[in-house]
């Protein structure tokens, strides 16, 4: 293998009692493993996810919710005892054979997918737009017809939630907005008679905002008899981006200061990503790197290769240059003590150039380790001016 991934199993369980512990008992969490559990490895997790309890996991599609049902079997879950999986991301009418033959929950908002779903006897989750303007039905008439195509069709609303687009920013307008539009469309559920399970909002970073905190969910889920639930993922994994002051924030909170975010902290991040050095070469003073030639070696230099780039996930953006530094690895050598061995040159599709100058000792069939050791998905993030979510569902084991 060119690389590899390698998972704390207790790190997994450990963010996920952080999260709950953040949210309290009264409120569950849904562990969102689509994407390939962001790049983890979606089989895996879902394993270590149920056995720490999870009741619910966040499938991207039918395709998705096959493999973890097969996973959870195959580990030795009945089925009775495995969590439920939420088809997040919408699906197809070949879909639904497989979302019943599995029992997988799928969210729904157009009269189309009820059709679709007709005779199946399956639960559904509808979600609500209130902002975000991508998945989900409108409060008013688009919900009240919606509600009753469930009825009419012998579905089960099992679920009603809604998505914030704006949850990192602290006490921010927009998400309140969205707080009062759900609000009109749980009450607009309450006039159908319905009784969903669960009322679910948020992601992981609306519950790392402090301005988050009030028991607004809870007080919602409560008025129609429900349990309250946040949607969680990128905190399982042990990140969450940082929470924004609004523009306006000095006028909005008005003397109440700015409370430091409340979960962060206790999270750890679970994946560590390793190659291993493949060549090793000297490098005269004056002669150059890499892909246009953008690194300059200023004396001798010693560097090694290792088999990843950017096809595997290593961002481009962590390329070392003349002028500006990129990113870096770790190396363990003698004393086992780690070593920072900087990019340098461009990074290329699947070959990259690291510094081992400083270094004793460093053979071919080394370990470098490209996530883990103190280097986090916030690091790259950071070079690549993007967010660890993205980083984390880039890293490709090969």
């Amino acid at each position: 293998m060119n690389s590899w991934i390698e998972l704390s199993e207790e790190r997994l369980a450990a963010n996920f009692r952080a999260i709950q512990q953040a949210v309290g008992a009264q409120t569950s969490v849904l562990a969102v493993v689509k994407a390939n559990a962001y790049g983890h490895g979606i089989e895996l997790c879902s394993v270590l996810l149920a056995r720490a309890g999870v009741p619910w996991l966040g499938v991207t599609g039918a395709r998705e919710g096959a493999q973890v049902r097969k996973a959870l079997a195959q580990a030795g879950l009945a089925r009775g005892d495995q969590p439920a999986v939420l088809v997040m991301c919408g699906f197809l009418p070949d879909d639904v054979e497989a979302m019943a033959q599995h029992a997988l929950t799928p969210v729904v908002w157009t009269p189309e997918q009820i059709g679709w779903l007709q005779g199946s006897g399956l639960a559904v989750h509808v979600e609500v737009d209130t902002g975000m303007a991508r998945q989900g039905v409108s409060p008013g008439p688009e919900l009240d017809g919606l509600l009753g195509d469930i009825a009419v069709a012998g579905l089960t609303l099992d679920g009603i939630f809604t998505h914030f687009c704006e949850a990192e920013v602290a006490h921010s307008p927009l998400t309140q907005t969205q707080q009062r539009r759900f609000e009109a469309a749980i009450a607009q559920v309450r006039t159908h008679a319905l009784s969903p399970k669960w009322i679910h909002a948020g992601s992981s970073s609306t519950v790392d905002n402090p301005a988050q905190s009030s028991p607004w969910l809870l007080n919602l889920a409560g008025s129609v008899g429900a349990r309250a639930m946040v949607r969680c993922g990128c905190a399982l994994y042990g990140y969450c981006v940082e929470i924004e002051q609004h523009k306006n924030i000095a006028s909005l909170t008005a003397g109440r200061g700015y409370v430091h975010p409340k979960l962060r902290a206790s999270l750890q991040p679970v994946m560590s990503w390793k190659t291993r050095i493949v060549s090793l070469r000297h490098l005269a003073a004056g002669e150059t790197v890499g892909y246009n030639a953008t690194f300059t070696a200023s004396a001798r230099m010693h560097l090694a290769m290792i088999p990843v780039g950017y096809a595997d996930g290593l961002r481009r953006e962590l390329s070392g240059t003349d002028a500006h530094p990129g990113g870096w690895v770790i190396l363990h050598r003698g004393d086992n003590s780690p070593h920072r061995a900087p990019i340098v040159g461009r990074v290329s599709m699947n070959l990259t150039m690291i510094d081992v100058t400083s270094i004793p000792g460093v053979r071919i069939g080394d370990e470098v380790v490209l996530l883990g050791d103190n280097i986090t998905a916030d690091d790259h993030a950071r070079l690549a001016h993007t967010i660890p979510y993205e980083i984390l569902c880039a890293v490709r084991a090969s």
